[in-house]
């Protein structure tokens, strides 16, 4: 069996993606899921990759999935924090539950997670840990105040985390994708997407696939001397 690899909210979009590329990697993998039980049954059933559902947003079922996780498939040795919410809306109109939501979700997910799984890795002398942030964490975005300081905060996570792991051969690094094509974008109404598509340099959305491959990329033992960094994947659509 090889390394153990998580993914959460790993069975559609961009962790799906995920999920299936570091799958082609050797890596044993599993996906975490919050909430869609018939996408998940389809995801495990169409792959063979094993899901567990329970919210990143809790830090007692992350403690009490990973274990679970370790004790069936065994240790984990890399996780992907991938799962996140939107709940737009201006400063003016966001309710506290939006703000809250995002943040203990997307955010908080990432302690969660790093929480259940670090103290392993840095035990067995190896771990990967890569964050999807955003673009809209490096520039901001009109009506997403939460999920922009959430995303931004993933970054400076992984900056201060990088430098715990370091020296115990756990890499911590960031992806920060663009705009992908994946059902959340694809719900953009039709002139507002065209606006966005007119910015990106390349002239097109993403793939998942892009982003998957960046994140196999930080997982593999050819990024070992990678931590700390962020990787945009964006088109050029912002340079940073």
């Amino acid at each position: 069996m090889g390394k153990v690899a998580i993914v959460t909210g790993g069975t559609r979009g961009i962790g799906q993606a995920i999920s299936l590329a570091l799958k082609e990697m050797g890596f044993t993998v599993v996906a975490n899921y919050g909430g869609n039980d018939a996408a998940a049954a389809q995801f495990t059933a169409d792959t063979g990759i094993v899901s567990y559902k329970w919210d990143v947003g809790d830090h007692q079922a992350c403690i009490d999935g990973c274990a679970k996780v370790a004790a069936e498939v065994g240790p984990i040795d890399v996780v992907v924090n991938n799962a996140g919410v939107t709940r737009d809306g201006v400063l003016h109109k966001m309710s506290f539950e939006d703000w809250n939501d995002v943040m203990r979700i997307n955010l908080g997910g990432c302690f969660n997670m790093a929480k259940a799984t670090f103290p392993g890795m840095r035990e067995r002398g190896w771990g990967r840990i890569v964050n999807i942030g955003s673009i809209n964490g490096q520039a901001g975005q009109y009506g997403q105040v939460n999920y922009a300081a959430a995303k931004s905060g993933i970054h400076g996570f992984t900056k201060a985390l990088a430098q715990e792991g370091a020296k115990f051969g756990v890499t911590v690094n960031a992806i920060a994708p663009g705009y992908i094509d994946t059902d959340m974008v694809a719900a953009v109404p039709a002139p507002v997407l065209e606006k966005i598509v007119a910015k990106i340099p390349v002239g097109r959305l993403g793939q998942a696939s892009e982003i998957a491959r960046g994140v196999a990329f930080l997982c593999s033992d050819n990024a070992g001397f990678v931590t700390g960094s962020t990787m945009s994947i964006n088109g050029g659509q912002h340079m940073y």
